[in-house]
């Protein structure tokens, strides 16, 4: 229920110059569904519906352990074979795996499960660790609400940061979690920081992205030492200090890039690189394009 109800909240329609999308739920035999949580769930919907998507999210469900009838593989991989974009959320990723879709591929799943996704599949690379792994075509999530990070995650690919940031915003969610962060913490500080002390100091800097904002200057203005402050951002975050500011300026910068035409130097400057040739070099190792073609592709200005 849980899975379901991610991806019908992330792409729903809902105007405000956001993306719409025909959403829809499909099942091998439709009709009546019963849930994990023991609500009836009506799926009007089969497996033709999928000949027309776009994207094909396979959605976590009771008998996994046990692979999905020939029917529901063949039209993964009908789909797939087609040019969609194919993408699981937590064991989902086992159809996925069954079809063949992941062979030659890193992918994820829920952190419980993932031991058993390699055993069963061992021409997958299974990261238990990842939040989502893009492979291109193919994309796999971790389980429970990190179906929020995957879905986040496609929009932003194939919309661009600033209707991703809109929607995470209409949430209540982080705008943004790399996928390379870890699913879960050894510690139970919650994520995103509800340490208030750390929380301030997390606010300022995003204030002061033109900052250099050196971990010593995060630590001072924490009170603490710059060890204590490393030791206690990874508790609260499951990142460090600086691939948080990193991606913070990354994120930014593609805010900027998408929504206003202020020069690439500008736009460096104000996320907090020394020239534009930084922010390439930044852009294109983690983004994979360049900041002009990325605004080419996303800019919303007239």
């Amino acid at each position: 229920m849980l899975g379901a109800g991610i991806v019908s909240e992330v792409f729903d329609s809902r105007g405000q110059d956001l993306p719409g999308f025909d959403f829809a739920l499909c099942t091998d035999r439709p009709g009546e569904v019963r849930t994990d949580v023991g609500l009836p769930l009506v799926v009007g919907h089969g497996l033709d519906r999928l000949a027309a998507a776009d994207l094909v999210i396979a959605l976590p469900w009771a008998d996994f352990r046990t692979p999905p009838e020939p029917p529901v593989l063949d039209a993964l991989t009908a789909a797939h074979e087609r040019g969609a974009l194919v993408a699981a959320h937590c064991v989902g990723a086992f159809a996925l795996a069954a079809a063949g879709l992941l062979d030659g591929r890193r992918a994820t799943t829920h952190w419980r499960f993932a031991a058993l996704l390699a055993d069963r599949h061992p021409d997958v690379t299974v990261e238990p660790d990842a939040l989502y792994i893009d492979e291109g075509s193919v994309i796999t999530g971790a389980g429970a609400a990190a179906g929020f990070d995957l879905c986040l995650h496609l929009l932003r690919r194939e919309y661009g940061a600033a209707a991703a940031n809109a929607i995470a915003r209409d949430l209540v969610l982080p705008s943004h979690r790399d996928g390379g962060q870890a699913q879960y913490l050894t510690t139970p500080v919650p994520e995103d920081c509800r340490d208030e002390k750390l929380a301030e100091v997390l606010a300022w800097a995003g204030k002061n992205l033109h900052e250099p904002l050196p971990v010593a200057e995060l630590a001072r203005r924490a009170l603490m030492s710059r060890r204590s402050f490393a030791r206690r951002f990874g508790a609260a975050t499951g990142t460090t200090p600086h691939a948080w500011l990193l991606g913070l300026r990354l994120s930014r910068a593609e805010e900027l890039l998408e929504t206003t035409d202020l020069p690439v130097e500008e736009v460096a400057r104000r996320v907090g690189y020394g020239s534009a040739a930084v922010l390439r070099a930044q852009f294109v190792r983690r983004r994979g394009v360049p900041p002009r073609s990325y605004r080419r592709s996303f800019s919303r200005v007239p």
